[in-house]
Formats: structure tokens, C-alpha cells, sequence
């Protein structure tokens, strides 16, 4: 039997494949099965910076190509091509909102927000609003889902804006703060634990 040639994922490799196979819009990557080649060194970090090899990335078009593949299977974070599927760091979440337009009033409102490689989302019942809150501090991480089982941190300067326009709505015979969009309200935090 003939040694098998085992050739080392790399990023360079890997954006030629994404590139080969998205020229006809997102690639489908929840349809793509390849096998599984191993740990890129490849992290997103908290603020949505994309490190490779230890150096940050600065070309935001490689950015947004690689965010276009990226795979959450289970808690881990791969990226996927038709021949080639590898596991990468993820700090929080693979992307980050750094922003959003607000159209309409109470109910009616629609909240469109913006990450940082240029997906958009509604916030509704198919891309929710979800807030942690640190259990020693009681810091609040909000996240808005982009798509398939991948979210956004929504930056401070974006949350901060959402408190702005937040409003109280009782919730299982509570009452909480929180915000409308797409029909829905999603809670923020109990009413009686806001701050004074």
C-alpha cells in the first residue's frame, strides 16, 4: 500500500477552497461533511479580532471570507470547506454587533443589527436576544443570534443604546426590562433588579 501524502490544514488553503466554492453566493456550509483535519492555529478573540499563528489579522476581506465558513457543531467552533473541516479557538462568540438602526415604536419596533464582518440580523423570533449575567458581578453579556446556532456579543456602545430604549413587560407573572423587535420582547433583566 502506497504512503498517503497527509497535507497540513493552513489558512492559505483554506481560503482557496471558500473562495472556489462561494462564487455563487453563501457557501452551504451546514450541507459540506468533509472529514475532520485537525486544529488550526486560529482564534477569534472576545472583541471579534481574528488571530492567526499568533499575529492578528488585518485584511478584513480574509476576515469576512473565513466568518463565511465558520461551524458550530456541538460547543466547538469549526471552519468548513466541501474537502476540508478544521477546529478553531472561539473566545465568546464568532462575531461581534457593532451596531444597529431601530424602525417603528413599542411593539412594532424592528432592531437590524450589524457585525463587524457586515452580516445583518433581525432581531425576532428567528434571531433572539439573549443576555448573560456574570454570576459574581452581575455584568451582562448580551448576544443576538446571526444564524445557524452562531451569535454576536452585541458591543457596550450597542447595549447601552438598547437600554435606552427598553421598556417593562410582565413575563411569566414577572416584570422585566427589556426591548421589542420582530414582534417579540426579549428580557433583559428583572425589573426589581435594576440599579436605583
Amino acid at each position: 500500500m502506497a504512503d498517503e501524502k497527509k497535507i497540513s490544514p493552513t489558512a492559505e488553503n483554506l481560503a482557496s477552497a471558500v473562495k472556489a466554492a462561494s462564487k455563487k453566493g453563501p457557501p452551504p456550509v451546514h450541507l459540506w461533511n468533509p472529514p475532520f483535519c485537525g486544529d488550526l492555529d486560529m482564534r477569534i478573540a472576545r472583541d471579534g479580532t481574528w488571530w492567526y499563528l499568533g499575529t492578528p489579522m488585518g485584511r478584513k476581506e480574509l476576515v469576512k471570507l473565513f466568518s463565511s465558513i465558520i461551524r458550530k457543531d456541538g460547543n466547538d467552533y469549526f471552519l468548513v470547506t466541501p474537502v476540508e473541516k478544521v477546529g478553531i479557538q472561539v473566545d465568546d462568540a464568532p462575531f461581534v454587533a457593532i451596531d444597529f438602526e431601530t424602525t417603528g415604536e413599542g411593539q412594532d419596533q424592528i432592531l437590524t443589527f450589524e457585525t463587524h464582518v457586515d452580516d445583518t440580523a433581525i432581531a425576532g423570533p428567528d434571531n433572539p436576544i439573549r443576555v448573560e449575567r456574570d454570576p459574581e458581578t452581575g455584568e451582562p453579556s448580551p448576544y443576538i443570534l446571526i444564524r445557524a446556532n452562531l451569535e454576536a456579543l452585541i458591543d457596550r456602545k450597542s447595549f447601552y443604546r438598547l437600554v435606552e430604549i427598553c421598556t417593562h413587560e410582565n413575563v411569566d407573572d414577572q416584570s422585566w426590562f427589556g426591548v421589542w423587535s420582530g414582534g417579540q420582547f426579549f428580557p433583559i433583566i428583572p425589573s426589581a433588579e435594576l440599579p436605583e
